[in-house]
């Protein structure tokens, strides 16, 4: 008898250390927790916001052995301390809970977080908490250790699988771009979605030299979107992130064959729902004061036929009080939290994009 009560509380324990429990609900810590959690009943609601962020540089203040990340760090040249971090937390939930009037997003695409632990905050901080977050990540091959990852609310969407897609270049192998998250999962009724988060790679070593990077990364997504579209013509597929191209760009337009057209397109030509306003001169990222869509949101065509749910046109979400007004250019850059060393304390020197799943009732 006494045998089975210490097997039984070593299993329970077990089972306690592989799944922390997070505002209340299960919390999955790997991909294979997903398959063993029990799928609660969901809201239904007509309309669902999906946003992306890119957050501009999400570290703790730890100095992590394996990543070029002493710079966020108390000691480190941009002196990363724990007010600063705080007060970034603090930003940032204040942008993500005021995209809408109505209620949090039901999806949330992240860029430029260090570790899940800081998502984790973020999903805690007294804005976002009433979303009961959870959210998929896992540690990626970045050198300086940035990932993307995916916050939803498991009152309106059930994951039930994800995995990283390694972005390898046979041309640049040793290269450490980062994993595209792809997550799949379902609102009320049932619908299968999936959900691409990317960053690729920056064009800070310039325009040309990197963008056989971003060409290649887009190759690797469309791959893995044509063997969805291979069983299913009609599935949900949802891209997001920071491109670091713009909507005409070879590697989206071209390769990804995401564009603005709405008129027969193939069932297997996505739809970028912030083309248009790309052609229109707006942007998420500035340089030289010039704007840039860098950040997109991309849609499979029968998003956009509304047969069952229908994407609306994207959105930038531009408040004055994320932005910096530069009164000798005349011009509104978004308030980030470093300009290289110089710290501003502002958000994000990206704009959160975001825009409306409409379900159709039949």
């Amino acid at each position: 008898m006494g045998k089975r009560i210490i097997t039984t509380v070593f299993l329970c324990l077990t089972i306690f250390s592989s799944c922390k429990v997070f505002n209340g609900e299960k919390e999955a810590n790997d991909k294979s927790d997903f398959k063993n959690m029990v799928k609660t009943k969901l809201k239904k609601q007509n309309n669902y916001l999906i946003v992306s962020y890119n957050v501009e540089n999400l570290f703790d203040t730890i100095d992590d052995a394996g990543t070029k990340d002493e710079e966020f760090t108390p000691e480190g040249y941009k002196h990363w301390t724990k007010e600063r971090y705080e007060k970034k937390i603090n930003h940032l939930s204040w942008v993500i809970s005021n995209i809408s009037d109505d209620e949090l997003p039901a999806v949330v695409g992240l860029c430029e977080v260090e570790h899940k632990s800081v998502v984790r905050d973020l999903a805690s901080s007294k804005l976002l908490k009433n979303g009961k977050y959870k959210i998929v990540h896992e540690e990626g091959p970045d050198t300086r250790g940035i990932d993307v990852a995916l916050m939803y609310r498991p009152d309106l969407f059930y994951v039930t699988d994800f995995e990283e897609i390694p972005v390898i270049i046979p041309s640049s192998p040793d290269s450490k771009l980062r994993n595209i998250l792809h997550v799949t999962g379902s609102f009320a009724d049932g619908e299968v979605f999936h959900f691409f988060v990317n960053h690729w790679k920056s064009r800070r070593d310039g325009l040309e030299d990197t963008e056989y990077k971003r060409i290649a990364t887009a190759k690797i997504l469309r791959n893995a979107c044509d063997k969805i579209f291979s069983k299913n013509k009609n599935a949900n597929i949802v891209i997001t992130g920071d491109f670091n191209d713009v909507p005409k760009s070879k590697s989206l337009n071209k390769i990804l064959r995401a564009t603005n057209n709405d008129k027969n397109p193939a069932f297997d030509e996505f739809y970028n729902l912030l083309y248009n306003k790309s052609l229109k001169g707006e942007g998420t990222n500035s340089r030289n004061y010039r704007w840039f869509m860098l950040d997109n949101l991309i849609v499979s065509q029968n998003l956009r036929t509304g047969q069952k749910y229908y994407a609306e046109e994207g959105q930038i979400f531009k408040p004055d009080k994320i932005l910096y007004y530069n009164a000798k250019a005349n011009f509104r850059v978004p308030n980030k939290t470093y300009g290289g060393r110089n710290y501003y304390g502002g958000y994000s020197d990206h704009l959160p994009v975001y825009f409306i799943l409409k379900r159709i009732d039949n």
